[in-house]
């Protein structure tokens, strides 16, 4: 079976990413494939986090890698949070605290369409490549569902009437940003 290291230590994106490729790919988490220390994710847009997240792993084992960023764009806020959607409330800030800071900052305001997307950079043989998933919804004004993490307890998709958080992961999974920018890339390393 062939092994990909994802450039990651969170146990919910692994989750989901192991759950998505159900097997047919062995997926190895940055703890398991004995790499620590700081991933540098420094630019100013989704693929460039991705690509200076795969190129971290890259430079380090020389096997085939990958790495998402994923953004949650809110319309009236002219796309923010975006590509500091980890950090809108600060550099050591928790899920909820981001989420406080986004309802708060969408008070009163009507126009509550935004999108997740994700952009994952594959690099296998020292070559990026990129997969894109997006999700467009609403963002709630106040938290459902215990499921999820991050933004999942506010972000309604649409044709939806419940939270990605109120979602079975393999509901969840299907519709997706993440679900989808995996999707593809499960696609091409089945090619």
């Amino acid at each position: 079976m062939r092994k990909l290291i994802f450039a990651t230590n969170n146990k919910h994106k692994l989750g989901e990413v192991r759950e998505i490729l159900d097997g047919t790919v062995q997926i190895v988490s940055l703890e398991e494939a004995g790499l620590s220390g700081e991933i540098p994710e420094t630019a100013d847009t989704l693929q460039g986090n991705a690509l200076q997240k795969a190129q971290w792993v890259w430079e380090r084992t020389h096997q085939d890698c990958f790495a998402d960023d994923t953004g949650l764009e809110v319309d009236a806020l002219g796309g923010a949070p975006g590509v500091y959607s980890a950090r809108y409330a600060g550099e050591h800030c928790t899920f909820d605290d981001n989420v406080n800071k986004l309802l708060k900052a969408l008070d009163g305001e009507t126009n509550r369409k935004a999108q997740f997307r994700t952009v994952i950079c594959l690099i296998e043989d020292g070559e990026p490549r990129y997969f894109e998933g997006k999700v467009e919804g609403q963002i709630l004004t106040e938290r459902y569902g215990n499921e999820g993490f991050g933004y999942d307890p506010i972000f309604m998709p649409d044709r939806f009437a419940v939270s990605f958080a109120e979602m079975p992961l393999e509901v969840k999974n299907m519709i997706s940003h993440r679900g989808m920018a995996v999707k593809r890339l499960t696609e091409y390393l089945n090619k």
